[in-house]
């Protein structure tokens, strides 16, 4: 039984002019929306894990939905065993997929997202169960419709036990029918008292997330090449490699970092959108040095969501940015704090894209007193 409590992992925000949904859930643990101590984010991450490698031990595929579980799908597949497939959906143009399967997140800011099939039909054989891992779930409409593809592309999903795992779980009684009338089943940590959360929202007072000024100061980011580049789970991979290969370079990063900054400096850890895991793993062993007084981790996001500056509410600030994967696409970070240093990470192979974002996030970073800005090229990707 999970110890998480709807306090724990839900706080409400409003979207920014979304007229499918007006609300979002913001979870503080998770190190997406919200700087998040890393090793909370892991530990609620593997106790949703171990909660489905008790129940489903012979589950080896998982997959995690982007953007906001990729991290969260790494942890749960990393519990099951070294041996166990992982692979993400994305919104990219990835390098290197051949095949891919498309479906909706209707609700979504960007409904489109893929899967890629390459090595998905032996991922599927060596499989009796299926873990598909989201943050939330709230119709199941996305989970059913990811399952009716694979089902329709492999035949051998049809007779695979489809378990859906999420931190939260919303599910109302004629969703639940839905799910099992389509043979699918849920493990979640927390299943919160349903509320109108749209009628909650509605006289929230928030407002767009700030344009940057362009006469601000220029990025300095001093570049960290890593020995090994990082693996693309977008891809499908076994979690053992995936696992190593960011331990490695978390450890990497960390020898380079208690070298270069002050015992005792306050430290931001960021993920650029999909590309959270490594992040958030390098964010963990940084933490762990005990060299740093503090060290947080959270992600650019494409989510446009309201900001207020109430303490009660849990988007206090936001800054629009370019995507490091797209120079036409913006993207935002949210509750920028006071940090002596910033680590930024991502996985594109858009030098321009990266030139632009890495101006607008230190010059976001440099109006909370932050100068000392890393970044780490984690391979070419996207």
């Amino acid at each position: 039984m999970s110890d998480y409590t709807e306090a724990d992992v839900l706080l409400l925000a409003k979207r920014w002019q979304n007229s499918k949904r007006s609300y979002l859930l913001v979870n503080p643990l998770q190190a997406k929306h919200c700087p998040s101590d890393p090793g909370q984010a892991l530990a609620m991450m593997c106790s949703l894990g171990w909660q489905v490698a008790e129940h489903y031990p012979q589950a080896r595929l998982v997959i995690g939905f982007a953007e906001t579980a990729t991290a969260i799908g790494a942890a749960v597949a990393d519990c099951l065993g070294p041996d166990c497939w992982y692979i993400q959906t994305t919104r990219e143009n990835v390098l290197g997929g051949q095949s891919w399967l498309n479906f909706q997140e209707e609700h979504s800011h960007a409904v489109e997202q893929k899967l890629c099939g390459d090595r998905l039909a032996e991922a599927i054989e060596q499989s009796p169960q299926l873990v598909l891992v989201d943050d939330e779930f709230s119709t199941g409409q996305t989970l059913l419709n990811i399952v009716a593809q694979l089902r329709r592309h492999y035949p051998a999903a049809e007779g695979r036990e489809i378990v859906a795992a999420s931190i939260i779980n919303r599910l109302q009684p004629a969703n639940e029918q839905a799910w099992a009338a389509a043979g699918v089943k849920s493990e979640f940590l927390v299943r919160p008292q349903p509320l109108d959360y749209e009628r909650l929202v509605a006289d929230i007072p928030v407002a767009a997330a700030e344009e940057l000024p362009s006469d601000a100061v220029k990025p300095d980011f001093k570049e960290i090449e890593l020995p090994e580049p990082c693996l693309n789970p977008r891809l499908g991979l076994r979690i053992d490699a995936y696992q190593q290969n960011c331990r490695d370079n978390a450890a990497y990063l960390t020898a380079a970092l208690t070298e270069r900054l002050e015992f005792g400096a306050q430290l931001l850890v960021l993920g650029t959108e999909e590309f959270m895991y490594p992040a958030l793993l390098a964010a963990d062993c940084l933490a762990c040095s005990g060299h740093f007084a503090g060290v947080r981790c959270h992600a650019t996001t494409r989510s446009p969501i309201g900001v207020y500056a109430a303490a009660a509410y849990p988007v206090r600030n936001g800054n629009l940015l370019h995507s490091f994967y797209d120079e036409n696409r913006r993207t935002y970070i949210y509750n920028l704090e006071q940090y002596d240093a910033a680590l930024l990470f991502s996985d594109t192979q858009n030098a321009a894209a990266a030139r632009l974002a890495q101006i607008d996030l230190a010059r976001a970073l440099s109006s909370w007193g932050c100068t000392q800005l890393f970044y780490v090229g984690g391979g070419a990707n996207v």
